[in-house]
């Protein structure tokens, strides 16, 4: 690269947020065990509540009740189905976590970025490009050696992986700033989640009020801890190039991975760790390509240059 050519110097606090928002979803599974004894489906509930809660004040604050307020129907819609499938991607995290799987999360977002490129393709009609193809077919490889070592597919890790892909394409869809949408998702699936925490107590079973305030006080705490690193990721993605944010992505899951490794013990047979092993070279493949698509379409010259395939996150 010649000098007239250098790369823009990157802004560090954007670097520093989004550092901050991965750290704070790699430490996941460290907080959730922190609200037992209450079921996974009780912490769902009062995170979904505490995390709608809290975003219908910051949005308050900010003013932003009008672009909620001016959204079709078509677009609730959207937001409805969006809300759908984040409850399940979050149900699914706390029950994995609950049941010492955290390996298998780590495995489902290590897989999400390959399952966003192929859901490009198959929805958004979007043609890979050979980097791509590769990556997704070592990525399968993977899947297939890690069910033929355990008899069964990593139905966790999947399901958190499409669930969080099929999230992002549906947040695709509706122009909205982050926090008024993921207020809305909050509208959508609140209300229900407050019956079930008001069923749960006037039924007695449930441990919101019976366990004490420190209790208490972490049932609540699951909505900030929920909206911290969205509202970090957002703003880092304003300061900072897709390429260097979707590098830092990979923060998460080797959290997660040694989590469930080094403090939980979870079993790494060979199987394992060849599946393993497989998806970091699909992602290395992955990345070096993500890099060289930035590096030609920001080089001068390149609005002359064919466009490659679109790249998806």
């Amino acid at each position: 690269m010649s000098v007239t050519e250098a790369a823009p110097e990157l802004d560090h606090r954007g670097v520093g947020l989004g550092v901050a928002a991965h750290v704070v979803w790699g430490l996941f599974p460290a907080f959730w065990p922190l609200l037992d004894p209450s079921g996974p489906v009780e912490v769902l509930a009062h995170r979904i509540l505490w995390t709608m809660v809290l975003m219908a004040g910051l949005l308050t604050l900010l003013r932003g009740w009008g672009a909620l307020r001016t959204l079709s129907g078509r677009g609730w819609l959207t937001i409805a189905a969006a809300a759908t499938v984040i409850t399940v991607n979050w149900g699914v995290f706390i029950y994995g976590v609950s049941i010492q799987r955290v390996v298998d999360i780590a495995l489902g977002y290590y897989m999400s970025p390959l399952v966003s490129v192929l859901l490009g393709v198959l929805v958004l009609r979007e043609r890979p490009n050979r980097a791509q193809v590769v990556a997704l077919g070592i990525a399968a490889l993977a899947v297939v050696v890690i069910s033929v070592g355990s008899g069964s597919p990593p139905w966790l890790g999947l399901i958190l992986a499409v669930s969080f892909g099929v999230y992002g394409l549906m947040k695709k869809k509706v122009a909205l700033p982050s926090t008024a949408s993921l207020t809305g998702e909050g509208l959508v699936v609140g209300p229900l989640a407050l019956a079930f925490v008001i069923y749960l107590q006037v039924s007695g079973h449930g441990t919101f009020t019976s366990l004490g305030g420190f209790h208490a006080a972490m049932m609540v705490l699951a909505g900030p801890v929920t909206a911290l690193p969205l509202l970090l990721y957002g703003a880092a993605a304003r300061l900072i190039p897709l390429t260097t944010l979707g590098t830092l992505m990979y923060l998460t899951p080797t959290m997660q991975f040694l989590y469930g490794v080094l403090v939980n013990g979870e079993a790494m047979p060979l199987s394992r760790w060849l599946g393993f092993g497989l998806v970091w070279i699909a992602l290395a493949v992955f990345t070096v390509d993500l890099v060289r698509a930035t590096r030609t379409r920001t080089r001068p010259g390149a609005e002359f240059l064919p466009t490659p395939a679109p790249e998806t996150r």
